[in-house]
């Protein structure tokens, strides 16, 4: 009786130890995230977005842990770097996956591309980002088969369509699945059309229905895990003049009804969250 009860204590505080192990370390994992939004190596324009794009929240939703192996796809100016790249630094490794740029190829890609190069050359939070290329049919291999934990695309879906259609989507879903490890996740954020409206508007509205996305997503071979409202906003219509540019930042309409789409504030997003199965 005596070693029976000694036992059950014994196990009592191994399992008080695990448990403890383990919060500590979510603790510190989140510390770390919070930290690197928090920065004040972020700035003030920066931060003010926060309020439509959600980064904590968002990359919480992700599971984004500092030891990880992520890649970013089209990070464009760095808006998520700055928080990736700082926080995947020590323990990790953060790829970004930029633009492709080919000879006589867009004048702004290259341009996106350089300033981007010039801020990992000058920039001690981004001395260990690796840059690699992607493109929708064109460069696809933007880290090593089967390396990643995370594959993270922020408001890019609709590009890859309006730019290469259906076989664009297919090549980048079918990347994504080809780089992540069995078991590692896919991240999307992207302009929500509602699904009421014509498959048209995802033509030229910078807007993609959820139901599409997450078939292109299935047909790569992942499955869709979880589904998160952080990013949505129910003021936006989704049907505007100058597509989900009328919004802000970009008020692609000037001063013609700005207050009112300033009102409205930055698009109605899905946000989605993908797993490659580890078995077959």
């Amino acid at each position: 009786m005596l070693m029976h009860t000694l036992v059950r204590s014994i196990q009592k505080s191994l399992k008080v130890l695990v448990c403890t192990s383990v919060l500590s370390s979510s603790f510190v994992f989140a510390d770390a995230l919070q930290d690197a939004v928090g920065s004040e190596a972020r700035s003030s324009a920066e931060r003010l977005r926060d309020e439509y794009r959600h980064p904590q929240q968002t990359l919480r939703f992700f599971d984004i842990q500092p030891n990880m192996a992520v890649a970013e796809i089209s990070p464009g100016g760095g808006w998520y770097s700055n928080i990736l790249a700082p926080l995947l630094k020590d323990q990790g490794t953060y790829y970004a996956a930029h633009f492709y740029v080919e000879e006589g190829g867009s004048d702004y890609y290259k341009k996106s591309l350089d300033a981007f190069k010039q801020k990992v050359a000058s920039n001690d939070n981004f001395s260990k980002v690796a840059v690699t290329a992607f493109h929708p049919t064109k460069a696809l291999d933007f880290a090593p088969a089967g390396s990643l934990d995370r594959v993270l695309t922020f408001r890019n879906v609709h590009n890859w369509y309006m730019g290469d259609g259906q076989t664009g989507i297919d090549s980048a879903f079918a990347s994504f699945f080809t780089a992540l490890k069995p078991g590692g996740v896919l991240g999307v954020v992207e302009h929500s059309l509602p699904e009421t409206y014509d498959d048209e508007f995802q033509k030229q509205s910078g807007y993609m229905k959820q139901s599409f996305v997450v078939a292109a997503a299935q047909k790569a071979g992942f499955i869709l895990i979880a589904t998160s409202d952080v990013n949505a906003n129910p003021l936006d219509s989704s049907n505007h003049e100058k597509g989900v540019w009328t919004l802000p930042p970009s008020l692609r309409l000037g001063d013609k009804d700005q207050a009112k789409y300033l009102a409205i504030g930055e698009s109605n997003r899905m946000t989605l969250k993908f797993i490659k199965p580890t078995t077959k």
